[in-house]
């Protein structure tokens, strides 16, 4: 079978730098311009930049190997990676010849009249870039980054309701032990740590709020939070609830909290938080928060200053939680801050550590790449919790939607494991404003 050429955009390399590895022993194509972006974004203090770098760095050692120009064995069993510098006449009139997307797209045609015999394929993530190819009888296809489901309304929520004979709910109440064994011969599909709403099936307003575990163990009760269990916050729904049982759970290491703005899923991991760390019984020694530098619109630049001053702007939501929390006292927070009690950093900042007894909160994390959220999951040490949040209806990260972003990721892989939790929240809290424009607009 004939090889087939691979002309890679931009976006693929800022997506997962290490995509010239994925095409088996096929050759990739890299279009000059293709470098000359990823110069422009080497200095960007996100994972744009950090995969930016890596690239830049990984082509820098194959070119210790020969010539790019002649192409380089990208390794054993591998096909070649070339450089092409586009021949601009093949564009079709109207493409203008400035046009970043248009001289990869020149680079594309002119590989193809080079090797007349061979399959060329344009691999973009820009789905303009791909229709403008499909427009003049290129090839092209996405990036295949693993897309776990295949819309976000099969993502797992983290609550079920099962309908169960009268009795169960009563023994359940009488402190009888109910496993999952007990319930109808159509045994629901439960992932550990699943919150299950037992309905009777005679009396649908008869319930019991339950959190499935394991089929060895019984049903475990849920309680009602109290406002000394959580930095004094008291949950407004059943959702929060469900969020402060798993966040307060030293048996469940890694908690996802997935809702739309003002649902709570930061403040009530802040809360969590504080209370573990600062609290009569305190399981971690900080509480360590940060987020994907990600704009929303257009990017004001570079900011001057110290990392603190820079990170400011970004972690500004967060400051505003704490705040909250704290209350009054500003002073007390200032202290802890001080003291790296709590710490606020750069996400940059966090990839090269390993962090023992921290509680570790992410968030907005619908703005990471999957091989991002694995990074960061692997830097968490001996007796730290990590705390994903996010909303994946609100991605910033051109480069990723909903179904392939590293938090849906990391909810779908990780469901099955029992030191995983995760809670989807429904409700708004934030105001009656924020609640009404996050449905209709």
């Amino acid at each position: 079978m004939t090889k087939k050429l691979y002309v890679l955009d931009t976006s693929v390399y800022l997506t997962d730098y290490r995509a010239i590895f994925s095409y088996g022993n096929n050759d990739i194509i890299i279009p000059l311009i293709v470098l000359e972006e990823l110069d422009n974004c080497k200095k960007r203090p996100n994972g744009v930049g950090v995969n930016a770098r890596a690239i830049i760095r990984i082509l820098d050692e194959l070119r210790e190997k020969g010539n790019f120009q002649k192409g380089i064995r990208i390794r054993k069993s591998a096909g070649l990676v070339f450089t092409k510098a586009p021949d601009l006449n093949e564009l079709p009139v109207g493409y203008s010849h400035s046009v970043p997307d248009h001289q990869i797209i020149a680079s594309a045609l002119t590989v193809k009249k080079e090797f007349p015999t061979r399959k060329v394929v344009v691999v973009s993530n820009d789905i303009n870039l791909r229709i403008k190819c499909d427009a003049i009888g290129l090839n092209a296809q996405d990036y295949k980054t693993e897309k776990v489901i295949k819309s976000r309304t099969e993502l797992y929520g983290g609550f079920t309701k099962v309908l169960v004979d009268d009795q169960i709910i009563d023994r359940f109440y009488n402190g009888e032990k109910i496993f999952l064994s007990h319930l109808d011969e159509e045994k629901p599909e439960l992932y550990p740590n699943q919150f299950v709403m037992l309905v009777s099936s005679s009396n649908e307003k008869k319930t019991a709020i339950t959190r499935f575990i394991d089929p060895l163990i019984p049903f475990k009760k849920i309680p009602e939070q109290k406002a000394e269990d959580g930095w004094g916050i008291t949950p407004k729904n059943k959702e929060q609830n469900f969020a402060l049982d798993l966040l307060l759970d030293p048996e469940i290491p890694i908690v996802s909290l997935i809702g739309k703005a003002g649902s709570g899923k930061t403040l009530c991991a802040l809360a969590a938080g504080l209370q573990q760390v600062m609290g009569k019984d305190a399981s971690y020694n900080r509480m360590i928060v940060s987020r994907p530098i990600m704009p929303m619109g257009k990017d004001l630049g570079y900011l001057p200053g110290t990392m603190e001053e820079k990170m400011a702007p970004w972690l500004a939501p967060i400051q505003d939680n704490l705040r909250f929390l704290f209350g009054d006292d500003n002073l007390m927070l200032h202290q802890y801050m001080q003291k790296k009690i709590i710490e606020m950093e750069a996400l940059t900042y966090i990839r090269g550590r390993s962090i023992q007894k921290a509680y570790i909160i992410i968030d907005e994390c619908q703005n990471l790449t999957q091989h991002e959220i694995k990074t960061i999951l692997t830097r968490v040490g001996h007796d730290s919790k990590i705390v994903l949040t996010g909303d994946v209806e609100q991605i910033d990260n051109v480069n990723i939607d909903e179904t392939s972003n590293g938090l849906t990721y990391a909810i779908e892989k990780l469901k099955p494991y029992d030191i995983t939790g995760h809670i989807t929240f429904l409700k708004g809290e934030r105001s009656k404003v924020a609640t009404l424009t996050s449905k209709v607009l």
